[in-house]
């Protein structure tokens, strides 16, 4: 894939390039982590929360087992 180009507008804002919109499938208003690096820029897109938690591993008890077994301990 050829490397994209984009101007800054006066306003310090780029346009993404469609391709790279849609291959990372960045929505409009989705936010984007913007890191600095020496004398570069990377650009990250943020997941929202409830894509995220639908990664992170399940819990192997509930909060009603966690009470139970408190109430055994006691």
């Amino acid at each position: 894939m050829k490397t994209p180009h984009v101007t800054v507008s006066s306003k310090y804002q780029i346009v993404l390039p469609e391709e790279i919109r849609s291959a990372l499938n960045i929505k409009p208003g989705q936010k984007i982590a913007v890191m600095q690096h020496a004398s570069s820029i990377t650009l990250v897109p943020v997941r929202p929360l409830n894509e995220m938690l639908g990664s992170l591993p399940s819990h192997p008890w509930q909060p009603r087992d966690l009470r139970e077994k408190a109430d055994r301990d006691l």
